[in-house]
């Protein structure tokens, strides 16, 4: 099993000034202590806490964090799709791509902070049509990340031309956020790489998301085992690794129902012991873990 690193949140001591070096200390030291990847969330307004407090352009501060690592995936977790025109936003997530040596994540889903879109002038359409508007994007992706360069003719997206050059140096894993049954999990079965489920559900009803997209791997013709399981976990190691074992002991359980990866929030990232203490005492033992292949 593997862990990746989510920083929902960038308050920290110091105040904006501070921010630019804590956070790669963040990222150096999560990468040292063997995290597989690095995730931030696509938003412009805080929602982990006040709305005024501090919050990241996702794609600007993973460009960042390119610069800060060597090894470690990085994405957004996830992407609005109303946020961005979709050719813009695959010629970002190529970019990132290009200059990390081919470690970029596209994390992508239906979009749902109403607040925020209004806040800045970005339109928000009906749930429907935002799901619509999520399919045209993955057949844009697929498109652009392709031989093909030519039309890309949709309900909603019109691209005269796909040109995406330099092309991506290995095409980037494809993960759809969300658990709805009949539209996000028959998209995840369609078009991606991975798929992310909350942990907070629980341990049943995770089961059941992943035997309804079971279900629509058989019908899409698509091997089920091709797709990556990924749960979204906070984690609170604390600075010592005094709740460890509960965090092991919790991930044992979902990798015997078939997940393969845990991503996340670690509560007190700033305080670099904690992440150490992930390090030594919680990713070493998940990874002698094996998800039940089919389950």
């Amino acid at each position: 099993m593997k862990i990746g690193l989510q920083i929902p949140n960038f308050t920290w001591p110091g105040g904006p000034s501070q921010l630019a070096p804590t956070l790669g200390r963040i990222a150096r030291t999560a990468e040292d202590a063997g995290l597989d990847s690095i995730w931030v969330m696509d938003h412009f307004f805080q929602i982990m806490g006040a709305a005024d407090q501090e919050m990241m352009e996702s794609y600007t501060t993973l460009g960042f964090l390119a610069g800060q690592t060597s090894r470690v995936g990085l994405g957004a977790l996830v992407t609005g799709v109303t946020y961005r025109h979709p050719g813009i936003l695959i010629k970002e997530v190529t970019t990132l791509d290009v200059l990390s040596g081919g470690r970029a994540w596209l994390g992508i889903g239906a979009a749902w902070f109403d607040r925020e879109h209004e806040g800045l002038g970005v339109p928000f359409p009906p749930l429907k049509e935002r799901f619509e508007r999520l399919e045209e994007a993955l057949k844009i992706a697929k498109q652009m990340w392709s031989n093909e360069n030519g039309p890309f003719e949709g309900k909603h997206y019109k691209l005269a031309e796909t040109l995406n050059v330099p092309q991506a140096l290995k095409r980037p894993r494809i993960l759809i956020g969300g658990t709805g049954e009949k539209k996000t999990l028959r998209l995840v079965a369609k078009y991606a790489d991975a798929c992310n489920i909350f942990d907070h559900i629980g341990l049943p009803a995770i089961e059941q998301k992943l035997a309804t997209l079971r279900e629509h791997c058989e019908r899409e013709g698509r091997d089920y085992n091709e797709i990556e399981k990924t749960v979204y976990s906070i984690m609170a190691p604390g600075p010592n690794g005094e709740n460890a074992a509960q965090i092991v002991d919790r991930f044992g359980k979902l990798s015997e129902i078939g997940v393969q990866a845990v991503i996340g929030a670690v509560v007190g990232v700033d305080n670099l012991t904690t992440l150490e203490a992930m390090g030594r005492d919680v990713i070493p033992q998940v990874a002698k873990f094996d998800a039940k292949v089919g389950v």
